[in-house]
């Protein structure tokens, strides 16, 4: 099985301030850095900030541990697959005040972004994510513990059959920055297991 080799990581809307050590990454995000396309809001935001690795392995599970100090409406970290502008995914904590956040998700086929959404606490301060594939259909799921996953929904990727880019995601779609600490991550054999009729 292949790894998240951070030596290897790249930038798509690479962040100006960020810590790339051996096991563990930092970013501190940009202020007004989104992804979203069109969806009943109208507007386009695609310049989140995302280190990843690029794969063809068609059967996999990655899992990180994602820990924020996130302050301001939509602040979020998490897990992303980013192929181009119209084609992306990402799931994550977003802050909306000092009561509430949402444990969400986002998958854009075809330039247009769904959004799916769990109120939680605003005082979670950290979540694991597993993001399993199996060829072009998903498995988003999240942990309290870093032990029990619970799923957040499965989806198909359109353009998610053959080469993908993957990792980590940070953004700050208000005018704020907080910090983003990424670590335990972790790539395995496809801990989805197959369903059989």
């Amino acid at each position: 099985m292949f790894e998240f080799n951070l030596k290897d990581a790249k930038w798509f809307f690479e962040s100006k301030n960020y810590v790339i050590g051996n096991d563990s990454v930092e970013i501190i995000t940009d202020p007004n850095t989104d992804f979203w396309q069109r969806t009943y809001y109208g507007f386009r935001n695609d310049n989140a900030h995302v280190l990843y690795i690029t794969t063809d392995e068609r059967y996999f599970s990655f899992t990180v541990k994602t820990e924020f100090n996130s302050t301001a409406l939509f602040d979020q970290c998490g897990v992303v697959i980013y192929q181009n502008s119209e084609n992306w995914v990402k799931t994550g904590i977003e802050f909306h005040d000092n009561n509430r956040s949402w444990l969400g998700s986002v998958v854009t086929n075809h330039g247009y972004s769904d959004w799916a959404t769990v109120d939680i606490g605003a005082s979670l301060k950290c979540m694991w994510y597993r993001l399993s594939r199996r060829e072009s259909d998903y498995c988003l799921e999240n942990s309290f513990d870093g032990i029990n996953f619970k799923q957040m929904r499965i989806f198909h990727f359109f353009e998610g059959g053959k080469e993908i880019n993957f990792g980590l995601l940070a953004c700050s779609p208000s005018n704020n920055s907080f910090k983003a600490t990424f670590s335990e991550m972790q790539i395995t054999d496809c801990l989805w297991k197959e369903h059989k009729l």
